[in-house]
């Protein structure tokens, strides 16, 4: 059984512990995401972010542009070249930083140009939104995605 405590101070301290804890929580880049382009403001996918060990990656489930949904990477270089972008994983090795409000610390790749920058996530309105800011040298690209799940 949990006991209230009597004093309005210790409610409300207690009140706020219970509070930050389930923010904290809900405030992760895990899920799946809807992405919108920063530059057209049109739905391009859904990215599934998963968590192991700390470190958080990305895969890009389904392609939702129209008439892209067999799309290849045709930009990108290496083991991705020519890859189809649905199944491809886009956002490696982040971790959460030490304040806890961002996770960063990785790269994430643009199928469209096949460009690998470095990333910084940031969940917002209280999980509901990811702040994504790919970083290449002192320039940075922010796209704000919508959770589905």
């Amino acid at each position: 059984m949990i006991r209230t405590p009597r004093h309005p101070l210790a409610a409300l301290l207690l009140s706020l512990v219970v509070t930050a804890g389930g923010h904290a929580t809900a405030a992760s880049p895990v899920g799946l995401w809807k992405t919108i382009d920063d530059q057209t403001g049109e739905v391009r996918s859904q990215v599934r972010i998963t968590e192991t060990g700390g470190v958080v990656t990305g895969r890009i489930e389904r392609v939702l542009a129209p008439g892209k949904g067999d799309a290849k990477c045709v930009a990108c270089t290496g083991a991705r070249k020519d890859q189809p972008v649905a199944g491809m994983t886009i956002i490696e090795g982040v971790r959460r930083d030490r304040g806890g409000a961002h996770w960063e610390g990785g790269t994430i790749l643009d199928p469209n140009n096949g460009k690998v920058y470095r990333v910084r996530l940031t969940p917002q309105d209280g999980g509901r939104k990811l702040e994504v800011r790919g970083f290449l040298g002192p320039f940075h690209r922010n796209q704000y995605w919508q959770r589905v799940e």
